[in-house]
């Protein structure tokens, strides 16, 4: 079975995910019976191109490292080019829309109406955005199911690290009555240098200069990533639709190298947690810092790894840790959607 995809956006993820079907290619079609054929790719930066018969996705992305341009890639009779982002959603043949577009968390856009666009004309969607499944689940979840599409979001709480998956296939017929984690590695990251006698400025600059922290790092260290991040498993894997704004939220800002050895010397350890908790149909959510005994199991997650545990009445307390970034993680995050939705057209075959 053959998968069209079209590529919205198309920097480091998308290109991870590129690279991933190039060096896969056997094993998906041998494991899976699965053939992927990119027939489109739409970037603000990048220009775009389609050809419905399928790209060479090696000169795509010998074009684009060596140009900066998907236009450059070598034309035929059947290829266009120049198509906006919308057009290229609406008019390719793709089965799948990849939205990867650099999208601001706060509204959600344009990743929201790439994905109501998609759905509207029948496509499924794969993105690691958070945004649309934060701030728009619902809306966007019922106008899939209405298009008979899928929606795939895996990797928008721990990137590889299957965090909404795991929850929802190999822990079912438990209830879960609570969800904490690290959801961001930079703040701890920070954390355990702080833990060694760094103070917050010399963390935050080593987190800075190792690429953990963006020039301007207070989505991270005041909070705001774990809090749309929670938002997302409260919505998905709870199923209890929140706000991002329903969520109390404290950074690390606030944290002095004083603050984490007076936790240390107490035999606790401070760490930025996400917990939700299970009220009797409501959710208590929070993003704040917490001391937590030195022999919690979330106490020895260091560095910029992520963690997260799922408290069930059954299995008891799950942990699932690994890494919450990179791009060759954030593109297997795509890889894992696409081999979820060409299972379940096969099951819908059967």
């Amino acid at each position: 079975m053959t998968i069209k995809l079209a590529f919205i956006g198309f920097g480091g993820v998308g290109q991870a995910l590129a690279e991933i079907i190039l060096e896969r290619k056997r094993m998906l079609e041998e494991e899976h019976g699965l053939t992927i054929s990119v027939v489109a790719v739409a970037d603000m930066m990048k220009g775009s191109i389609y050809n419905p018969e399928g790209l060479d996705v090696s000169k795509l992305l010998t074009c684009v490292r060596e140009s900066g341009s998907v236009e450059h890639y070598p034309e035929d009779a059947k290829t266009i080019k120049g198509w906006t982002n919308t057009e290229t959603i609406k008019n390719s043949n793709a089965d799948v829309v990849v939205e990867v577009t650099f999208t601001d968390v706060k509204t959600g856009e344009p990743a929201i109406t790439h994905c109501r666009t998609a759905f509207e004309n029948r496509k499924s969607v794969i993105t690691t955005n958070k945004g649309p499944v934060a701030l728009a689940f619902e809306e966007l979840s019922e106008l899939a199911k209405d298009n008979g599409v899928f929606f795939g979001f895996e990797g928008t709480v721990m990137s590889g690290t299957p965090a909404l998956r795991m929850p929802k296939t190999t822990l079912l017929g438990n209830k879960i009555k609570e969800i904490k984690g690290i959801l961001n590695g930079t703040t701890n990251y920070m954390i355990t240098e702080m833990e060694k006698g760094l103070s917050y400025e010399e963390a935050l600059e080593k987190a800075q200069k190792l690429g953990y922290a963006e020039a301007d790092p207070t989505s991270d260290v005041e909070g705001y990533d774990a809090r749309y991040k929670t938002a997302i498993l409260s919505n998905y894997v709870m199923g209890v639709p929140i706000s991002h704004t329903d969520v109390e939220c404290i950074g690390i800002s606030g944290l002095t190298v004083e603050d984490i050895q007076s936790a240390l010397e107490d035999d606790e350890k401070y760490r930025l947690l996400a917990r939700i908790t299970s009220e009797g149909g409501s959710v208590k959510a929070s993003v704040k810092p917490e001391r937590i005994a030195i022999d919690d199991p979330l106490a020895g997650v260091s560095g910029a790894t992520n963690a997260i545990v799922y408290e069930c009445d059954l299995a008891g307390p799950i942990m699932l840790t690994g890494a919450g970034a990179g791009l060759k993680e954030t593109g297997f995050s795509l890889l894992i959607d696409l081999i979820h939705y060409h299972q379940q057209l096969i099951v819908a075959k059967i």
